[in-house]
């Protein structure tokens, strides 16, 4: 299929598991996926696989942590296909050894820089590739470990998961979240924040590819909704988040 009838589809960070399992699941549903990754070697497994099965997949060199290397994905994505419709954030950085006033500000920095600044800078660049396509989709890959609400409320599964560099990052995404949704409503691009639900505690246990397929059905959910979905929520795959 041509990426002039099918939707242009980048995931960035597929040389992990989940960006793995969201890049099939778009490629199986027909999208022309693009495969974001910080070097041609590591990607190269997942797009040999998708090409055996005859799906539209390509490599894009993209370091989020990397300003130059971001505006360049975005220079070739721009050359390649004139526009981007599906933008998949999939940052997740975990850090966290110990108590938190012992933990390496270094640490801190490395998190912030993967989870929140990686996908700031995508966002930034791709907004205009995204304005030119005609049902712009943005998910950013979050966790319930950055609910507020799931921090402070005992009852809550994810109060005694005490990770508060990774959940302090995911926080501060799921409020620029909010704010990109509401900034790029007018542009008719829905942006939204998806925990996969990989760190929840009450998975059943499993293999990891089961686990791994369940996790990336909401991100790929929420990146195919139509027009009167929503946008500027926060999602997993059982439905709604609290803040």
């Amino acid at each position: 299929m041509s990426s002039a009838t099918t939707a242009v589809a980048l995931v960035t960070n597929t040389a992990d598991r989940m960006g793995q399992e969201t890049a099939r699941r778009l490629a199986a549903k027909g999208q022309t996926v693009i495969l974001g990754v910080r070097d041609i070697q590591s990607g190269q497994p997942i797009l040999d696989e998708l090409l055996q099965q005859e799906q539209s997949a390509e490599l894009l060199v993209l370091d989020a942590t990397q300003q130059t290397s971001v505006d360049a994905a975005a220079d070739n994505l721009r050359s390649r296909f004139g526009r981007l419709d599906i933008l998949i954030n999939n940052h997740s950085l975990a850090l966290d050894k110990g108590p938190l006033n012992q933990a390496p500000v270094e640490d801190l920095i490395a998190t912030y820089e993967a989870n929140l600044f990686g996908t700031f800078r995508c966002i930034q660049a791709f907004v205009p590739l995204l304005k030119l396509s005609s049902n712009p989709r943005v998910v950013n890959i979050s966790s319930s470990l950055g609910s507020v609400m799931n921090m402070t409320d005992k009852r809550s599964p994810y109060y005694e998961a005490a990770q508060p560099l990774y959940a302090s990052s995911k926080a501060a995404l799921n409020v620029l979240t909010i704010h990109l949704a509401r900034e790029l409503k007018e542009a008719g691009i829905k942006v939204n924040a998806v925990d996969p639900g990989i760190m929840d505690p009450r998975l059943p246990d499993g293999d990891p590819e089961s686990i791994m397929e369940t996790a990336a059905s909401a991100p790929v959910r929420y990146a195919l909704i139509g027009e009167n979905g929503p946008s500027g929520g926060f999602f997993d795959r059982l439905g709604p988040i609290p803040w």
